[in-house]
């Protein structure tokens, strides 16, 4: 099996910065098409450059995916590109913090909204979309591949994370229950549930909390913070044919973090 995704069309939320964008970047370096999408349009425009235009292997597509409309109108979009959709990166994540006893926080609702029912509603669009494709494949040939973005959060959680916690957790069932549905139509889906890697938020979040890098690394076996090609890697493993018999998995990427004691870890 290959672990090629060369002329294979995806597309990549959360495109803007941070994890997705590395994913972005990694998929057309290995030869993808890759619909850029996020609601910051100017940074797409400042990502890919000149390199929007009727040949090129990267296209942005600019909305808010906490809008239906914008699914139908992102696959719209990508198939008017590149003829298909082969790849589903759902990399669109926000974190926010939580009060666990104020009546009127409303982050949880938030984080489900951002962080699941977005790539809830999205999937659905796109494995239609998917299976329309297979029509003419050969038994047993492989659809599409959906993968969601994930966090040990939906393992380890902190107070001030419980709708952030709530949403990942959320996601892995979804993930799970996605893969048991979509199975009969050869469309495999996996997420990638990561530990501290150095996303736009953590990177804001390192400058504004002191000793914040040394209690990850110190609470991480591997005793440092992963990078974003790390998540963009097993991003392409699983999108390739090489994944092709793994299907309802939540790949954990974290330095060894779940594997230490959670009463130890679950402050950190």
């Amino acid at each position: 099996m290959s672990f090629s995704i060369a002329g294979k069309s995806a597309i990549v939320t959360g495109a803007a910065n941070g994890v997705g964008l590395a994913i972005a970047r990694h998929f057309i370096s290995q030869g993808a098409n890759v619909m850029m999408a996020d609601r910051e349009e100017d940074s797409l425009r400042a990502e890919i450059g000149d390199q929007e235009n009727e040949e090129g292997a990267a296209r942005i597509f600019a909305c808010d995916l906490r809008e239906k409309l914008s699914h139908s109108n992102l696959i719209n979009a990508t198939v008017d590109a590149f003829d298909r959709i082969d790849i589903l990166i759902n990399a669109s994540r926000q974190v926010l913090t939580t009060n666990a006893f104020d009546v009127d926080d409303d982050s949880v609702d938030v984080m489900l909204q951002q962080n699941l029912l977005s790539s809830l509603r999205l999937s659905q669009q796109v494995a239609k979309k998917m299976i329309e494709q297979a029509a003419d494949n050969e038994p047993g040939e492989i659809a599409g591949s959906i993968v969601n973005l994930s966090s040990i959060a939906s393992l380890r959680s902190r107070p001030g994370l419980m709708g952030f916690s709530i949403a990942n957790a959320a996601m892995d069932q979804m993930t799970r229950t996605f893969a048991l549905a979509m199975a009969p139509e050869h469309i495999r889906v996996n997420a990638i549930g990561f530990g501290s890697v150095m996303s736009a938020s953590l990177k804001q979040s390192l400058k504004d909390t002191t000793g914040l890098r040394e209690d990850i690394t110190k609470h991480t076996p591997l005793a440092r913070i992963g990078s974003p090609m790390e998540i963009a890697e097993a991003a392409q493993f699983l999108s390739s044919d090489a994944a092709g018999f793994i299907t309802g998995q939540i790949i954990t990427i974290d330095g060894g973090r779940t594997l230490l004691d959670p009463v130890e870890t679950a402050a950190h």
